[in-house]
């Protein structure tokens, strides 16, 4: 049950405005400081509010919410900031910055960026776990090793002084923390603002509009994670989903059947072979290593591969390498979910973000588990979650609103996480001021893609509501899924059959 499979996860709530009281009220003036963060090169400005830990009880103490603002290059900008809603959950806005920017660089011609670190990620009141650079894959593999260090990260989080006791790690769910993102709002003096949310941030977003839709202008939400969707189920659903469809279009390819016939069955035969001892070349410290290759390390390294069309183009021969004893190809695609470090989460806060949210619905889910991935994905959420405080959620956190704003909500045809079927009911959810963009060939995360930054901002700068609805999305069919990678004795046989 390894930590590294929960962050490859990543990747799914109503109090009494009277009670919302921070010290930010409408109007106040941000205080804001210059500063500078990595991967943007010119100056930022630095900003942070207190909070109370729980909105119903002010007096249990307060924890600081640090946000950044990346200026406008227009002396005269618009007046409603874009604010980018990290995903995970977990994973810090401000570390994402330096990535994200050249998503929102025309956006940033005449609007401010804003990122905020949400409650429990980042520099604000981090639910951070200890994580060893240089994890041995035998360490991956031991599931009591995995809870026992759980188990030592909440005794370590314990010691923090924004907690007091074990029942404030229930505090850093959604539905409190867009309050905390409304407060920032009113800091730094905006009456509206654009929203643009990927994977879990899409989740918040939608919280969003449900609690502060008078504050919302546009809103852009990719891999939709609604907040009815008990995650560990869905994802055995939907990773199995965008298995079948690789393994389709592996079918379809004479290169990759001739080189790799019956890939389903393939799977499963090496899924039956597990646990075994094998030995492969750890991808990030380049040791090689002995270790027991369990299945729910199998399904994790399949599981992150398919996240991305490119990296899922080599499972392929990832599986059949490893069916013949050669794990390093599948080891390594495993791997490169977690290399970067400003992609990694929180591991507190994304238990105590599911744990509270996804894990009382897990029972009563109507998804089913794939053939392949199983429940094994759930099960090891099971326990981690029976050892970790479980905040409340209300009700009403899981309805879906009604948005008088315009919403463009994308999905990826082969997103193995947060496929269409989501986006599709949220979409008809949200109503008329909803539009549902699929890419059909693209995996989990949309707006990054080339033509779709464009469409991005094309509904976003739209200066009326009917034109940003209509904006021209025809470049979403025109995006092309990668190729299976085939190796050359195959592909030169492939190619000398084709030509008899």
């Amino acid at each position: 049950m390894s930590l590294r499979v929960v962050r490859i996860a990543a990747a799914a709530l109503s109090v009494a405005a009277c009670l919302l009281a921070s010290p930010a009220h409408a109007g106040d003036a941000a205080a804001l400081a210059d500063c500078h963060i990595a991967g943007i090169r010119n100056g930022v400005l630095c900003g942070s509010l207190r909070r109370p830990l729980d909105p119903e009880h002010t007096e249990r103490g307060t924890l600081e919410i640090k946000y950044v603002v990346v200026p406008a290059m227009a002396r005269r900008k618009l007046a409603d900031p874009v604010f980018f809603l990290a995903g995970g959950p977990g994973q810090s806005a401000v570390a994402l910055a330096g990535q994200v920017m050249s998503l929102f660089s025309r956006l940033n011609n005449r609007r401010d960026v804003v990122f905020v670190d949400q409650r429990g990620t980042g520099g604000s009141a981090p639910l951070a776990c200890q994580d060893p650079e240089d994890e041995s894959l035998a360490d991956q593999a031991q599931p009591e090793r995995q809870l026992r260090l759980i188990a030592q990260c909440k005794a370590a989080l314990l010691k923090q002084p924004y907690l007091k006791a074990e029942s404030d790690l229930g505090f850093f769910t959604t539905t409190i923390a867009v309050q905390d993102l409304d407060a920032v709002r009113r800091q730094l003096g905006s009456e509206r603002i654009d929203l643009v949310g990927g994977s879990y941030g899409t989740r918040v977003a939608l919280e969003v509009l449900r609690q502060f839709p008078q504050s919302v202008r546009r809103t852009v939400i990719d891999g939709v994670a609604p907040a009815d969707m008990a995650l560990p189920a869905s994802f055995s659903t939907d990773n199995q989903a965008a298995f079948d469809r690789l393994a389709e279009s592996c079918a379809a390819d004479p290169a990759c059947a001739k080189a790799h016939p019956d890939l389903h069955a393939r799977f499963a035969a090496l899924l039956q072979s597990l646990p075994r001892q094998v030995k492969a070349q750890h991808a990030l410290t380049g040791r090689e290593e002995e270790f027991t290759l369990t299945r729910e390390l199998g399904l994790g390294a399949v599981r992150g591969a398919l996240y991305s069309p490119p990296l899922a183009a080599a499972l392929p021969e990832a599986i059949d390498a490893a069916s013949r004893g050669d794990y390093a190809g599948l080891i390594g695609l495993g791997a490169t979910q977690v290399a970067r470090k400003s992609t990694r989460l929180a591991t507190g806060m994304h238990l105590s973000v599911v744990c509270a949210e996804d894990m009382p619905r897990l029972a009563a889910s109507a998804d089913k588990p794939g053939a392949e991935f199983g429940t094994t994905f759930a099960g090891m959420y099971e326990k981690l979650c029976a050892v970790w405080p479980r905040g409340a959620v209300p009700a009403a956190f899981y309805t879906l609103p009604r948005s008088d704003s315009p919403v463009l909500v994308l999905s990826g045809g082969i997103d193995p996480v947060t496929p269409p079927r989501h986006g599709a009911r949220v979409a008809e959810a949200l109503g008329p001021m909803a539009r549902h963009i699929v890419v059909a060939n693209a995996g989990h995360g949309v707006m990054a893609i080339g033509c779709m930054r464009d469409v991005v901002f094309r509904f976003i700068d739209a200066a009326s509501d009917a034109d940003a609805l209509a904006v021209d999305t025809g470049c979403a069919a025109r995006v092309p899924r990668p190729p299976a990678f085939v190796s050359p004795r195959f592909a030169n046989a492939a190619a000398s059959g084709a030509a008899r």
